[in-house]
Parts: C-alpha cells; structure tokens; sequence
C-alpha cells in the first residue's frame, strides 16, 4: 500500500485529490495521514469526502477513516464502473474539484459516463466552470482524454446550490507525445463580469478598472446577471487566446473587497502571463501534469514552478514509474518533461 504524509509540499486538498485519481487509475490503494495538516481547518471537510466517496463509488473501492476531520484515510479501489453519478456537497464546497477527481478515474472506464455534481461552482481557490469549458478540457482533448460539461445552475461561495454535468468518455491511448512549447500568436481577448445578488454598482467599478488596466473598450467587458444562483457571487475573468488555445484568468469577490482590487487580480494574472513566452500558465500546468504521465508523456513550458506543481509531481511519482524532469530555459520559462510510461 502507498504511504502518504499529507504534510508534504503544499499540504493541502490537492494531494489527496490526485492521490484518489490516481489510486483507483491504477488500482493501487493508498494510505494518507496527516491530510490538510497545513491549513487553518485541517482534516476531511464536506468537499473532500465528496471526492473520496465519488472515487469509491466509482471504482468500487473501500475506504477506512472517510468521515468529517479524519486526518487518516486507507482507500483500497477495486473495478472502474462506467455509469450515470449524482454527488451532492451539502455545503459550497467546490463541484469543480469533484469533476476534477474523477474525470482521470472514468477516462479509464469501459464506456462514457455522465457525472452530476450539486455544489460550489465558482470557488476562491478551485477552478471555476469557465476554465474547465473554455481552457482545461480542451487542452485535455490533445492528450487523448475527452469530456464535456454543462452548468445547470450557478453556485456561488459561501451558498453553493450550483450544478454541473460532465460527460466523460474512455481514454484514446496516445502512440505520439504531447509538446506545447509556443503559445502562439494573440487572438483575441475579453473580458466578463458575473454578478449574483449585488448592487450593478460593484460589477460597473470593476469593469471601468479593468478598462484603465488593460486600455480596453467598454464592449470587450460584458456583465453577465446571474439569476439562477441561491446565494450572492462576483467573479471577474479575463478571456484571451493565443493561436487555437484559451486561457481565463479569475479573481473572486470576497466580503470586505474592494471591487478594484478583485478587477486589478485578474489582470495582474493576466499581464503576468502575457509578459512570458511559456505555453501553459501555471494552472494549466499543475492540471494537465496527471494526464501526461498517465496518457503517452510529453513536454510544455511554463512560467514558473509553484508549490503546488511540485507537489502534485511527488503524489504522481508515488503511483506511476515517469520521470518528470524540470529545466530552466534561457527566457527565464521552465520546461516539464515526463516520460512515458514503464512498460
């Protein structure tokens, strides 16, 4: 059984994340202690036993420790069954970082599935549905894993009552290894205001910010009203794309935020990104790691390493036989190469 200390890197959620992908992958149980030792609430919360019980039901796996605030959990998976899921998080817990988890799982299954999953759809610290639809799954199509989603309902922290549905099918087995090492050339770019149950006010200051930052019209800036969201939300994003890839850069609105501040957020992510020459912004890259050693290997560059890649490659290499390599290019990028699998 592999042997986890949720204290390593980052310690945070991600590592049991891809730890539960992984494992019932490659029908490799795990033992993990010590989960979220790093944060301020550490153990299992109501969005991390949904990615354990959807894991386990998917791939027919035990579990030992799956309760509210374990810092242990034993999950020994058993046959991937292809099928229609329905998961609930019954707080605002991230339905993304369900969809995240089991997506690798059921690219292994005999046959599409469809997965629903009730929850948080646009969380500070998890990716929203905007980057799954517009970025991540269509760089996931040139790996060989293929999947759509819908929303049918905006979910907003702190309320949460969204929902989404993914459809997932088997796995294309990849002969030819994926290399992304030029972004191409800018397309186009724009912008988008979500606003849920708060004044006009707040999404006009971000959009006039926004404007000053980046030197763009008014019209590339839609607000978008939500009205099918329980609860209060503001997401600002901003839409570019380079060649045929896209990429979404987000800030959340928070209590107490000032509206330029979370508009400032989202453009800084972007003009960081736009002053590199990488492929992958550094999101894009701790995603697409697990997909690579799972599906052919390949190579991508990035501007930069955060904890959480560094993280999410020592999870990887506990399960899988890849080398991952990290070099420093000349421009100042970093190129991640991993290998194909053993065997």
């Amino acid at each position: 059984m592999i042997q986890i200390d949720g204290r390593l890197g980052e310690g945070g959620g991600q590592i049991l994340r891809t730890a539960l992908s992984l494992s019932a992958a490659t029908g490799k149980p795990f033992r993990i202690v010590n989960i979220r030792k790093k944060r301020r609430k550490p153990g299992l919360r109501h969005q991390h036993l949904a990615c354990v019980s959807a894991a386990a039901e998917i791939s027919g796996a035990r579990c030992k420790g799956n309760v509210l605030q374990s810092l242990t959990l034993e999950f020994v998976p058993e046959t991937i069954r292809p099928g229609n899921y329905f998961f609930n998080i019954p707080t605002a817990g991230s339905s993304m970082q369900v969809i995240q988890t089991v997506l690798p799982i059921l690219s292994f299954a005999s046959a599409p599935s469809v997965v629903t999953v009730r929850g948080g759809t646009h969380n500070p610290g998890a990716p929203p549905y905007e980057f799954f639809r517009d970025s991540f799954l269509p760089l996931l199509q040139q790996i060989g894993f293929s999947a759509e989603i819908q929303i049918r309902k905006h979910g907003f922290y702190p309320v949460g009552g969204g929902e989404v549905v993914a459809t997932i099918q088997p796995l294309s087995p990849s002969e030819q290894k994926f290399s992304l090492h030029q972004r191409g050339e800018p397309n186009t770019a724009d912008g988008e205001i979500l606003l849920s149950w708060l004044p006009a006010a707040i999404a006009e200051r971000e959009r006039n910010a926004v404007q000053q930052r980046l030197g763009w019209a008014a019209a590339k800036i839609k607000i978008s009203e939500i009205a099918d969201s329980p609860g209060p939300g503001n997401v600002v994003m901003i839409r570019v794309r380079y060649g045929t890839r896209t990429y979404l850069f987000t800030a959340f609105g928070q209590r107490g935020k000032p509206a330029e501040q979370v508009a400032a957020e989202a453009c800084d992510a972007f003009l960081s990104f736009r002053l590199s020459n990488a492929a992958l912004d550094e999101h894009l890259a701790n995603q697409v790691l697990l997909y690579l050693a799972l599906n052919g290997g390949g190579s991508f560059t990035t501007p930069g390493i955060s904890l959480h890649t560094k993280t999410n490659i020592e999870v990887i290499k506990r399960f899988l036989d890849n080398k991952i390599n990290i070099r420093k290019k000349d421009d100042g990028c970093f190129e991640i190469h991993v290998s194909r699998l053993a065997g």
